[in-house]
């Protein structure tokens, strides 16, 4: 356990921000699979889930809780089914 204030609060900070980025990658994952899906059932609304992911993707490298480079592929993927 910590033994200074400033330790504790960084515990406390860090735990935090863990659960806000589990929480904003989770629903990156989520907006992906939804794309993923709607493109093998070509669904009539799939352009709309591909943007949607793509914005999602952008803002999790935008805020560090994924690599730029990662966020480049999936987005890659997608926009091939966009034609």
């Amino acid at each position: 356990m910590a033994n200074k204030k400033s330790a504790e609060k960084r515990v406390s900070v860090s735990m935090k921000k863990r659960l806000v980025n589990s929480a904003k990658k989770s629903s990156t994952r989520k907006q992906l699979r939804d794309a993923r899906l709607a493109i093998e059932n070509d669904s009539p609304d799939k352009k709309q889930l591909i943007m949607e992911a793509m914005k999602a993707v952008d803002k999790a490298a935008s805020d560090g809780i994924i690599h730029r480079n990662k966020a480049a592929r999936h987005k890659s993927k997608l926009s091939v089914h966009l034609k």
